[in-house]
């Protein structure tokens, strides 16, 4: 019995698209006949079966349609400065859609090692995890933001900001609570991470001016790929189904 394989085509629109059907025929090496499931990156997979194939197309027909129940509770937002070196961010994007969570936002801040991001390559890494680790829905990507604007956008749910500074530096006398014991399960959370220089003074004291409380994820000081995948871990927990 052949091992059904994922694909990925959010319109279904009867034809993989040319990376997909590339992966089909030449690696492989599928024949008309052969069953394959089909993601729409939306909620639902697809039973399927290729019906034509030349070269460089592959069509199929849909057989079933199979709406996938949510794998989690409420939702996931991951806002983060990119790092200078890409292939950390890569690492934090794949990571992170295995374990789950429902939209990614990259942020320019004051001390932030790197302005432009190239969207494209992290989204087929975004589609590589969520076909791998079979995730029905794949998270959104935004365009990266300016800091300030990001967030004096309205946001409905819970806001948090890690950062490592005293909460006396930021605004009044105390300590920061631990990601993990503020969560609320099933309530849309949205968490920022800084650069490695970390946010500036004056962006944590934005921050907080619109909504978004202070946090912190533990003693150890993390990367900030670490510290992402740190935040999207304790989210998940929170808000699996069990």
């Amino acid at each position: 019995m052949k091992e059904i394989r994922f694909f990925y085509d959010p319109c279904v629109s009867g034809e993989l698209p040319d990376d997909e059907a590339r992966h089909a025929l030449k690696v492989l090496r599928l024949v008309p006949g052969d069953e394959i499931c089909l993601m729409d990156g939306r909620g639902t997979w697809y039973r399927a079966e290729i019906s034509t194939s030349t070269s460089h197309r592959c069509m199929y027909k849909v057989v079933e349609q199979m709406p996938q129940e949510p794998a989690w509770k409420g939702y996931l937002h991951l806002a983060m400065a990119p790092t200078k070196l890409n292939d950390r961010v890569e690492w934090f994007a794949e990571k992170a859609t295995e374990i789950g969570f429902d939209e990614l936002s990259f942020l320019d801040c004051q001390f932030s090692e790197r302005h432009v991001i190239k969207n494209e390559r992290i989204d087929k890494i975004l589609i590589s995890a969520m076909k791998q680790s079979h995730k029905s829905s794949k998270p959104i990507l935004n365009e990266m933001q300016d800091f300030s604007h990001f967030v004096s956008q309205s946001y409905e749910g819970d806001k948090f900001i890690c950062h490592c500074y005293e909460e006396r530096d930021v605004c009044e006398a105390g300590e920061k609570p631990l990601l993990m014991n503020v969560l609320r399960p099933s309530v849309p959370t949205l968490v920022m991470i800084g650069p490695e220089g970390d946010f500036s003074i004056q962006e944590v004291r934005l921050a907080h001016a619109n909504g978004f409380r202070s946090v912190s994820l533990g003693r150890s000081r993390l990367r900030t790929e670490t510290a992402a995948l740190v935040a999207v871990h304790c989210m998940q927990l929170i808000n699996q189904k069990i």
